[in-house]
């Protein structure tokens, strides 16, 4: 691994940047990714029943946008390591509202696949360069609130962008919430022209570097751990609304309400994790990974109550949020060299465990073992991750 001090700094952005709203065009983003990402859980049976499909067939354009993710954050993040920061996020921007748009007139349910694929590759990349951007706006020594910003814009979007893209859904039509992302990516894209700077890339930047400062054991040891753990909670949260309206019996215009729960919670969860986190991140990764185990196997044993059901699945958010916060900053501290790559990297793991949670808890459906089903796959995912922790994930991060 090359030493931190062999590579240059980033560059600062350009004189006269008005960092409050660069910060802002950055968190759109982050809210308009973060309302595309777990919109499509909350319209399942919207999609099914239109396309004609059952449930965890539809739940496969969960999985494909969850392998764009993983697919496009690296690759797209290190082909991109020369470009000028600013013109790499208006592409990404680019490819994000055509992706969505192009799954609000997919045709088929396998054209949906694919269109869902395309709209998350640009993902965990737009993450990833966001922060190299806000950290320039802003100063090294803010680099906190640059990624915070973003984050804010992921959990805002799952307590107000994915509810109202449920009442959408279930009021005109699974299509317009899809089309309505597409005007967000618009609005998002002038945002970024008017507010971000100019930003040239590190000069030493390169495609080989960038994926040379990643040949390090601790950091692919974390990323499979963050991978399979965080696929816990979205063994449950990709099948939420059938979990509450056909095993709860909750009202399905109840279900918007209680994703804006679950999305309060997520942000309640990025504030405690932040605070752990700042005491030991390690710490904070397995008290996350034994907390939403508790929590997975509390859903599947309360599921049919909803006095019981409704306040787990909101708890859920706490602790999978404390979990994804701390798992985002151990793979940060791994891969101190390679700044866009290894922040995108952060959220292709984290979208591994999307596509594996919802691949394998549509089999159990699948299967006929029922919609709690889900839960204990998710517990047991993230005890494997949490298994990978403790034995063979504790190496020291690397010092600046």
């Amino acid at each position: 691994m090359t030493t931190t001090s062999a590579r240059p700094a980033p560059p600062s952005a350009a004189p006269g940047t008005r960092p409050g709203l660069a910060l802002l065009a950055l968190a759109l983003g982050g809210f308009g990714i973060g309302t595309t990402e777990f919109a499509t859980m909350g319209l399942l049976p919207e999609i099914a029943t239109d396309l004609g499909v059952d449930i965890p067939t539809a739940g496969h354009t969960i999985t494909a946008y969850a392998v764009g993710v993983v697919l496009g954050a690296p690759t797209l993040a290190a082909l991109g390591a020369r470009l000028d920061r600013r013109r790499l996020l208006l592409l990404l921007m680019v490819a994000f509202t055509v992706g969505n748009v192009a799954s609000a007139f997919a045709p088929t349910a396998e054209s949906l696949v694919v269109a869902r694929l395309l709209a998350g590759l640009p993902h965990g990349a737009y993450f990833g360069v966001g922060a190299v951007m806000g950290t320039a706006v802003v100063g090294p020594a803010r680099r906190g609130r640059a990624v915070a910003s973003m984050m804010a814009g992921l959990t805002v979007a799952c307590a107000v962008g994915v509810p109202l893209a449920a009442v959408v859904g279930q009021s005109v039509g699974w299509r317009w919430a899809f089309v309505g992302v597409g005007a967000l990516g618009l609005v998002t894209l002038a945002a970024l022209a008017a507010w971000t700077p100019s930003l040239p890339a590190d000069p030493a930047a390169s495609v080989r570097g960038e994926v040379a400062a990643l040949r390090n054991g601790p950091l692919w040891v974390a990323f499979g751990a963050g991978a399979v753990g965080f696929g816990g909670m979205f063994a449950v949260y990709s099948y939420v609304k059938p979990l509450l309206t056909d095993v709860t019996g909750l009202d399905v215009a109840l279900v918007p309400a209680v994703l804006a729960a679950y999305g309060v919670g997520m942000t309640a969860g990025t504030l405690l994790g932040g605070r752990l986190a700042d005491r030991s991140v390690l710490g904070t990764v397995v008290t996350g990974m034994v907390a939403t185990i508790v929590v997975l196997v509390v859903i599947a044993l309360v599921g049919p109550w909803a006095w019981a059901a409704v306040p787990a699945i909101v708890l859920l958010g706490v602790t999978s949020q404390v979990l994804g916060l701390a798992l985002q900053t151990r793979l940060m501290d791994l891969s101190p060299d390679a700044p866009s790559l290894g922040a995108a990297l952060c959220h292709s793991a984290l979208n591994l465990g999307n596509a594996a949670g919802a691949f394998l808890g549509g089999l159990v459906i699948a299967a006929g073992w029922g919609l709690l089903a889900p839960a204990w796959v998710g517990a047991a995912l993230t005890a494997v991750g949490l298994l990978v922790v403790v034995t063979v994930g504790r190496a020291p991060a690397p010092h600046r």
